[in-house]
C-alpha cells in the first residue's frame, strides 16, 4: 500500500498505542503466572500478536475482547510448580500440547518475541522451531545462543530458524551489554525458573537501560526478586510466578515521539495515554528535540522522529550512539538518511549516527522499507514538505501503530491511499 501525505499542519488530541514494550513483558509474565490475569490494553500490533501466537504454541489460553480492551491470559501448564495451581481453576479446560513433539513458534518480524521466548522455552525444556520473517532471520542472535549452549540448551542455529532443545541449568551467565537489552530481558524473565541461583554479569556497560528497568518492574509486579550487583543481577532459582490478577498497560512513548516531533514542526497535538514518570527511556523524545548533539545510545528508536524534526529546523545536529539501528527492520541509519535525502534534505550517515544539514524540505517518493518507524518518520516529515510526499509499503506501520494513518487524518492531516 503506496500513500500520499500533503502538506499541512496537525492539531488535535490523540491517544497513542499501549507500549508495545510492556505489553511484551507483562504477556510472558502472565503466561508463567499461577493464575489468571487480565491485561489492559486500547490495542494490538503485529509484534504483540506475534507474542500471544508464540505464547499459545506454548500451551497458554489468550482471548483478547477489543470493546473493553483486555487480554485474559490462562497460563502455560508446562511451566514449573503450576499443575496443582491450575487444577482449581474454574473455566475452561487447559490447552493440552504435546511437550514430546516439536513446538514451532513464529515470531513474525519481532525481535522482542524471539528473544524474550527463546531463553523461556530453553527453560521450560520444550522442544522447538524458532521461525520468523521480514528481516528477523538476518537480525544476530549469537550473544545469546552462546550462553544458552553454555547452561545446557541445544541450539542449532545462531540465527533463524532456529532449533532448541536440552534442559537450561543456572549459574553464571556473561555477556555484553552493549549488543542488545533484549538479550538480557529473556534471560531476566527465563532464569526465575531454573533449580539453580543464577548470575547475569555484563562484560561491557549496559545499553538502552530503560528496557532491562521495563523488564525490572514487570518482574516485581508479578512477584519475582532480582538483585542488582555491581555490574549485573543475581537471580535466585525456583522462583514462582504471581499473578497480579489485572495489570495496566500505560501508553507508547515510541509512538508518542512522532507526534512530538510534529509538534516541533508547528503543529499543536495533546499527546494522551502516556505517563511522565513511566519507566520508558523514549520519553526522553521531549527533552531531546531541537538539541544540535544528541547521544542516541539508550534511546535509539527515537533517531527516525528526532531526525525528521531536525531536517526541518535551520542547524546542523549530529546523532551519535545508534549503530545498533543498522540491525533493525532495515538499515535504520541508512533507511532514515535515504527517506530525508529523497525530500531534498541534507543526510550523511556515519559509523554510529547521522549528521543533519536542516533546511528546506520538497516533496517526492520514499521507500518505507518496511519499517514501521521509517513509515511514521516520513508521514509527519510531509507536514513540513513543499509538495506531496509519497510513501511505499506503507502498511508496515502494523508493526507498531495499526491506526497511525487513521489518527494522522483525525487530526486534520490529508492522505490518499
Amino acid at each position: 500500500m503506496n500513500i500520499t501525505v500533503y502538506p499541512g499542519k496537525l492539531s488535535g488530541s490523540v491517544k497513542v498505542p499501549p507500549s508495545k514494550s510492556m505489553a511484551h513483558r507483562a504477556l510472558i509474565a502472565a503466561a508463567l503466572a499461577d493464575g489468571l490475569t487480565t491485561i489492559h490494553l486500547s490495542g494490538l500490533n503485529d509484534d504483540i500478536e506475534a507474542t500471544i501466537d508464540a505464547l499459545m504454541s506454548l500451551g497458554a489460553m489468550i482471548d483478547y475482547d477489543p470493546r473493553k480492551g483486555k487480554l485474559i491470559v490462562r497460563p502455560i501448564e508446562a511451566a514449573p510448580n503450576l499443575q496443582r495451581v491450575l487444577e482449581g481453576l474454574s473455566g475452561k479446560a487447559m490447552a493440552h500440547v504435546d511437550y514430546a513433539q516439536r513446538l514451532t513458534l513464529d515470531c513474525g518480524e519481532s525481535g522482542s518475541t524471539l528473544r524474550f521466548l527463546l531463553p523461556v522455552a530453553c527453560a521450560l525444556g520444550v522442544r522447538a522451531e524458532f521461525i520468523g520473517h521480514g528481516r528477523l532471520p538476518e537480525r544476530p542472535n549469537a550473544p545469546l545462543t552462546k550462553v544458552l549452549r553454555e547452561h545446557g540448551a541445544a541450539i542449532d542455529s545462531d540465527t533463524l530458524p532456529m532449533n532448541i532443545s536440552g534442559s537450561l541449568r543456572g549459574g553464571r551467565w556473561e555477556l555484553p551489554g552493549n549488543v542488545s537489552s533484549q538479550y538480557i530481558t529473556g534471560l531476566l524473565l527465563a532464569l526465575p525458573l531454573l533449580k539453580e541461583d543464577s548470575e547475569i554479569l555484563l562484560t561491557t556497560p549496559l545499553q538502552s537501560a530503560a528496557y532491562v528497568d521495563m523488564t525490572l518492574d514487570a518482574l516485581r509486579d508479578f512477584g519475582i526478586h532480582a538483585e542488582r550487583l555491581e555490574d549485573g543481577w543475581r537471580v535466585p532459582d525456583n522462583q514462582q510466578y504471581h499473578s497480579p490478577e489485572d495489570i495496566y498497560i500505560e501508553g507508547d512513548w515510541s509512538a508518542a515521539a512522532f507526534w512530538c516531533a510534529a509538534n516541533a514542526m508547528g503543529s499543536a497535538i495533546d499527546v494522551e495515554g502516556v505517563s511522565h514518570r513511566s519507566s520508558q527511556g523514549d520519553r526522553a523524545i521531549e527533552a531531546l528535540l531541537g538539541k544540535a548533539t544528541i547521544d542516541a545510545e539508550n534511546v535509539p528508536d527515537l533517531v527516525p522522529a528526532l531526525a525528521a524534526a531536525a531536517a526541518t529546523l535551520p542547524q546542523r545536529t549530529i546523532i551519535t550512539g545508534a549503530a545498533r539501528l543498522r540491525l533493525k527492520e532495515s538499515d535504520r541509519l541508512k533507511a532514515v538518511a535515504d527517506m530525508i535525502n529523497a525530500l531534498g534534505g541534507h543526510v550523511a550517515v556515519t559509523e554510529d549516527g547521522l549528521i543533519i544539514d536542516g533546511g528546506e524540505i520538497h516533496g517526492g517518493t520514499v521507500d518505507g522499507c518496511n519499517d514501521h518507524r521509517i513509515i511514521m518518520a516520513a508521514a509527519i516529515l510531509a507536514t513540513r514538505a513543499e509538495g506531496p510526499v509519497t510513501i511505499t509499503g506503507a502498511e508496515a506501520v502494523a508493526k507498531s501503530y495499526p491506526d497511525f494513518f487513521e489518527h494522522f487524518m483525525a487530526l486534520g492531516g490529508k492522505c490518499d491511499v
